[in-house]
Formats: C-alpha cells, structure tokens, sequence
C-alpha cells in the first residue's frame, strides 16, 4: 500500500472518529419536547439506578453511557435533583447529572403537623412518616422545649432553600435554627411582658389568623384575647371549636363555616370554650403578620367581637356583653337568612 493510500485512509479515520466524537459531544440526545425536566436521584442509588430513571429522557444511551464512563460518572453518583434541558448533548447530560439543583421548598396554611409532613414530603426526598417521626422525636422534644402537641410552633410560614436529597433531621434542624432567629431577644421581651413563651404567642397567634385575614384589625383581635387572658375567663375562640371538630372526626378537609351550640360542649382539650387558658398548641400555622400582631397587640378595653355584617371579613367588637349580644344576634340573624346551617 503506497503512501498516499495510507493517508488517505488515517484521514478518513480521523474523520470518522471526529464525527463520532461530534455526536457524543455536541448532538442532541434528549427525547422530551419541554424546555426543561427535572429528574430526582435518591439517596444510594446506583449507576444502574441511574439508567433506568433517566432512560425515558435519553435518545441514545450509547452515546450518554460512553461519556459517562469516559468521565468516571458511573463511579461518583450522586443523588438530588437535577436539571434536564431540551436538546442536551450526552456530554451536558452528564455534566447536568453532576450539579444537585436545591428545591425552593414553601409552606403557609396549614393546620398541623400531619398536613405539614405532607406538604413537605411532595417537594424533598423524605416521606411523610420519617418527616413525622424526626419531629415527634422525644430527644429532640425535650431538649428544645416543645412537646408533641406544640412543636407545630417551630414551622414559620416562608420560602426555603433545601437540597432535594436532605436528611429529615437536617430539614427539621433547619427550621429549629430559623425559628431560633426569628425569635430575637426584642421578640422574646415583647412576649415576656405579655406573660407568655414564644410557643404560647404563636398558639394565641394561631387563633388570631384563623379568626381575621384582614392585617389591620389583627392588634384589635389579639387585645380582645390577652384581655380576656387577664381577666380570667375562657377566650370562647371558635376558630378552636373547629379545630376540635375537625381533629375527632380526623377531617381537615371539611369546611365548617357556623359553630353550633351544641359544638361549644365538644370534649377537647383544644375547645377554649370548655378549657381556661390557650389550648395545647398552635390550632394552624400563623403567618409572620398575626404573630407579630400578637406582640404589638392594641391596648383597647374590648372583651368580646363577632363578624360584621356591615363590612364583610371585619368584626364588631364590643367591651360589655349586652352589647356584644346585639352585635352577635345581627350576625346570627344574617346566617339564618342565608341558609348557612355548618
């Protein structure tokens, strides 16, 4: 074979092998239409593992399983969540595969710590029982002060930033330092010369959000109550009425819209009709605004309040019960003209 035959072939080869080299590198290798997927790696998985749940997504597999070995990926898996976008090479794939992208993981609005596992559960790797488990954990209880029934207390309502792949216990760990920041010394002092713990203005500051979504009367209705705390009697919340209905029949779905006076009797420890003093915890996750309403709380002489029927979402407060009386039969009166029996 004469020399221009031999460089003739080394040339083709070459192209050849720049063409192969092409295709794994620069060519698209994705199958969905959507910009972007993510795709969630668990923890321990293996490169097998790997395979099979991005398999759907790849259109060549030769192509991703080359680069992948030839950049030792199949030896350093990692688990997360990752970034796919629409026309990624195998090369950008597997360099995709190698950046765990955090979730920016949000919760308001929820009424317990079962709803909150499961809120939390849909967007990290922990499921709902491990996620419960680690919060209810007595260890952990006892050295931070919270008990079963009030750690729902530690969760403030925001936007946070987790790997998809994080431990229960560093998630719960999290929210433990979060809530120990937002609890600055002037917060604490403020609660201190309410005589009450921080737990305890978050569970008052519970039946406040439940009771009033408009922010300015917010202070009026948390005076009523510290109020009412002061002098002795029972805060008759509805809001806690409802919780205590909803947690026997184990539904919190259910919209229950009047309490009934046979409700007012329900055996609870929630139900502050029946019960002097706060109930045992937080009856639903209070937003910064009510809790802080509850701190700065309006100093007014009112000792009772009822929905308006003038302004609707706002309430009529009153400092005697006579006059509390004509405000609530106005209210009661309008229900009954709409029908509303639950």
């Amino acid at each position: 074979m004469n020399k221009s035959k031999i460089l003739k072939i080394t040339a083709a080869i070459g192209f050849l092998v720049v063409l192969f080299l092409y295709i794994q590198f620069f060519t698209s290798n994705t199958t969905f239409d959507k910009a972007e997927i993510y795709v969630e790696i668990p923890t321990d998985s293996k490169y097998e593992d790997v395979q099979r749940i991005i398999a759907p997504y790849i259109k060549n597999s030769g192509s991703f399983e080359f680069i992948a070995k030839l950049r030792s990926y199949p030896e350093n898996v990692k688990a997360g969540r990752f970034l796919l976008k629409k026309g990624m090479s195998a090369f950008q794939l597997v360099s995709a595969m190698r950046r765990n992208v955090p979730v920016k993981l949000a919760f308001n609005n929820q009424e317990r710590l079962e709803n909150l596992c499961e809120r939390i559960s849909s967007q990290i790797e922990p499921d709902t029982t491990k996620l419960l488990a680690t919060f209810r954990d007595s260890i952990f209880l006892e050295k931070n002060g919270f008990t079963k029934e009030n750690v729902f207390a530690m969760f403030l309502p925001n936007t946070y930033e987790f790997y998809w792949n994080v431990s229960a216990e560093k998630f719960r760990d999290k929210m433990l330092e979060e809530y120990n920041r937002f609890w600055t010394k002037e917060r604490i002092a403020k609660a201190a010369d309410l005589n009450l713990t921080p737990v305890q203005v978050i569970t008052l500051a519970s039946i406040v959000h439940k009771e009033t979504t408009k922010k300015s009367e917010r202070p009026t209705v948390a005076g009523v109550y510290l109020n009412r705390l002061r002098d002795g009697m029972k805060l008759q919340a509805d809001p806690t009425v409802i919780y205590a209905l909803k947690l026997r029949d184990n539904d919190f779905n259910q919209i229950i819209k009047r309490v009934l006076y046979n409700d007012l009797f329900i055996n609870s420890p929630y139900n502050t009709y029946q019960n002097e003093g706060l109930p045992p915890g937080p009856i639903a996750m209070p937003d910064i605004n009510a809790i802080d309403a509850v701190l700065n709380a309006e100093k007014h002489n009112y000792l009772y309040f009822c929905a308006s029927v003038e302004r609707f979402g706002y309430h009529e407060f009153a400092a005697t019960m006579a006059q509390h009386e004509v405000n609530a039969k106005k209210y009661a009166d309008w229900l009954n003209t709409l029908g509303t029996k639950r």
